[in-house]
């Protein structure tokens, strides 16, 4: 009885879950909405910027480039040879 009384409390916990948010580092979608307010976000699904303005209008948001794309898009050898000629 024990077992089945577990067993049901762990269906029933992993069925309540919040579901997982998307990747925000996903090429796809070059542009973030900044969103500031009690919990300050980006929501990374917008591919213009204008797309992103429209869903800014009104809103305490601002449209940025996708912050984790455009780190992941410099590569690596590329800042090394940048700085190499300085030393």
């Amino acid at each position: 009885m024990r077992i089945l009384l577990l067993a049901t409390l762990a269906i029933g916990t992993v069925s309540a879950a919040a579901p997982a948010r998307s990747q925000t580092n996903d090429p796809s979608y070059p542009v973030c909405l900044h969103v500031y307010g009690k919990a300050t976000y980006y929501e990374c699904r917008y591919t213009s910027l204008a797309q992103c303005a429209g869903s800014a209008s009104g809103r305490a948001a601002q449209c940025v480039l996708n912050p984790y794309v455009a780190n992941a898009l410099e590569s690596p050898r590329w800042r090394q040879r940048r700085y190499r000629g300085a030393y």
